[in-house]
């Protein structure tokens, strides 16, 4: 396989998609790139001393310069959140670290697709697309594929089945406006609601819709309280979205992207059904939802434009 990836942010956000992009095996080349140069160094000669390992995978550090012909750019820069605070909190300190990047990587890789993965990740994707000047098929942030995983691993818990056979989404905000459209969950095509009905010699657990959603908004919160981050999770979630990226089939992918008019919402990105392949966005997979399910995602949108309002970019 003949693909280059650069990671922008060599901390351990982007250290640990380098890793799981490593370890799928999804390029050919991966460049480190991150003001601490020495981190960026010693990320990468970590991970390629397994590569004997694993496959044929030259990961280096590198500067802006040696992104060059990049297929595929991840943007993890930024400040870490801190235990307590809010990602919204993070908002304007965050886009100027952006917005000095921006002009580099783009002169650098103006033809690669762009995958936003710093918080807010919503904020900092619009940003990309208004100010960036790559157009808005080839940029999206890992938005609520990461909410969706949580969603998932929860349900699955909670009724002791294989998380493959749960399926759902997050839409929305990657935050605390984010909401599950509980109309298109089911575990083995059975609605999540009637799950337990269906149940035949077996118990069914104590289940509760709030409490799911709950947990989803604060498992980020309660993992940088214990342990400072989070990585894995985003790790593999952001790998898989690049291996999406490097087939010509197309995925159903819940990632933020600019919305143009679908379920009556513009001129923002969140989250919905995207379907996306070699060539980036092809377009958008409107759901039928509630208009309950479609309230929330209208509030989650202005919970967004109210933040994008009172940002410099």
């Amino acid at each position: 396989m003949s693909n280059k990836i650069t990671i922008i942010g060599a901390g351990q956000v982007g250290s640990t998609i380098a890793f799981a992009l490593t370890l799928k095996q999804l390029a050919s080349e991966i460049v480190l790139i991150d003001i601490a140069k020495e981190r960026a160094m010693g990320e990468a000669m970590d991970i390629r001393q397994g590569t004997p390992f694993i496959g044929p995978v030259y990961i280096h550090e590198g500067d802006y310069v040696d992104a060059k012909d990049s297929d595929i750019v991840v943007l993890t820069s930024g400040v870490a959140r801190k235990p307590g605070q809010s990602r919204l909190d993070l908002t304007q300190t965050n886009v100027n670290i952006t917005k000095s990047i921006i002009p580099e990587i783009t002169k650098a890789a103006p033809n690669a697709l762009y995958v936003i993965v710093a918080n807010p990740v919503d904020i900092l994707t619009y940003q990309f697309v208004k100010t960036s000047g790559i157009p808005e098929n080839r940029i999206f942030g890992t938005g609520t594929m990461l909410d969706t995983a949580r969603f998932r691993a929860r349900i699955a818990e909670t009724y002791k089945v294989a998380q493959e056979n749960v399926h759902g989404y997050v839409f929305g905000e990657h935050g605390d406006s984010s909401f599950v459209p509980w109309s298109l969950a089911n575990i083995g095509s059975i609605p999540v609601e009637k799950y337990a009905d269906s149940l035949k010699g077996v118990a069914a657990p104590t289940f509760n819709k709030d409490d799911v959603e709950d947990y989803i908004r604060k498992s980020g919160g309660i993992i940088i309280a214990a342990k400072k981050c989070t990585n894995y999770a985003i790790g593999v979630t952001t790998a898989t979205l690049c291996e999406a990226l490097n087939y010509k089939t197309n995925s159903v992918l819940t990632i933020s992207t600019i919305m143009n008019g679908e379920y009556g919402i513009s001129d923002v990105c969140l989250s919905t059904p995207t379907i996306i392949g070699g060539d980036g966005i092809q377009g958008h997979a409107v759901a039928p939802i509630t208009d309950s399910e479609l309230e929330s995602l209208r509030h989650s949108a202005d919970c967004l434009k109210d933040v994008i309002k009172q940002i410099q970019f």
